[in-house]
């Protein structure tokens, strides 16, 4: 199943696409939430759909697609996750992974402007495959127990500023992930059951120029393997989201410029949808 969630940000209506169909989740949930998520959702929403206690939302079409999750309470972020992009930030691939966090506020939907920090000159696009919690995970005991606890799988741009990640960070790389708007995620969720994590497209653009382009199967440290090894170190709760890290093609390779207002970063996973943003310069707020 695919969930969504539209309409303006904070006001989003969680939605069910089947097809070119639109069915408004509202009957069963407030929100594509936690809570929700935990609660067998495919299940679920299939006995409301037999039970026809789901209607097509109108107006669709015309709304805005917001973050497929509603804010989660910890996204938790692994770096250099591909041997390629180790190699281009100048690191040999990491024998453990490598893991940092962002705020949930940096949520945003797919198409959503994003605003390039103040006193940014590094801010940089990453395609990523994000994970969604749909069940409590502490020390499990190996990652054969890892897809019992997803939900599902989104798209994410994992933006990054890497002057405060890099040089002002204190030798942690939060600094650089935390602006407002820096994680936009969607279009859509796909549920677990409908989807192979270990062998996904993943392509980036900018202003239509072809970036990265690569597969989850040259992640260093597989799904399955990080579920299990974060919950050796926090309980991961339903509605968490977990990214898995990005491959070359960024711009802190050096092979290509940051962004500047007016750049368009398209990203895309194969089977979880396409993003689009545009770069907006900062201004200061009256």
């Amino acid at each position: 199943m695919r969930f969504a969630r539209l309409g303006p940000m904070g006001h989003e209506i969680p939605v069910l696409l089947d097809g070119e169909d639109t069915y408004d989740l509202r009957p069963v949930t407030s929100d594509v939430t936690g809570d929700f998520l935990a609660a067998d959702p495919v299940g679920v929403v299939r006995a409301a759909r037999a039970e026809r206690r789901l209607a097509p939302l109108e107006g669709a079409s015309g709304l805005r697609v917001g973050a497929p999750i509603a804010r989660p309470s910890a996204i938790v972020c692994v770096g250099m996750n591909y041997a390629a992009h180790a190699a281009e930030s100048g690191s040999a691939p990491p024998e453990v992974p490598i893991i940092f966090l962002k705020t949930p506020n940096t949520v945003a939907g797919p198409d959503d402007d994003v605003t390039i920090p103040r006193g940014s000159d590094k801010t940089d696009w990453e395609v990523e495959l994000g994970v969604v919690i749909g069940r409590r995970g502490a020390y499990l005991d190996g990652p054969e127990q890892a897809r019992d606890h997803i939900a599902g799988y989104v798209t994410a741009n994992d933006l990054s500023e890497r002057t405060f990640q890099l040089e002002v960070s204190g030798g942690q790389w939060s600094k650089g992930k935390c602006a407002p708007g820096f994680s936009p995620l969607g279009p859509w969720l796909v549920t677990a059951d409908e989807v192979d994590p270990t062998e996904l497209r993943l392509r980036s653009f900018v202003n239509g120029e072809p970036r990265q382009d690569s597969s989850t199967a040259d992640l260093i440290f597989p799904v399955d393997h990080l579920v299990w090894h974060l919950s050796q170190f926090l309980t991961l709760e339903p509605g968490d989201l977990i990214l898995t890290g990005t491959p070359e093609g960024v711009a802190l390779s050096g092979r290509f410029p940051y962004l500047r207002p007016g750049d368009v970063v398209e990203i895309e996973i194969e089977g979880l949808g396409r993003q689009r943003q545009t770069f907006r310069a900062w201004e200061a707020r009256s």
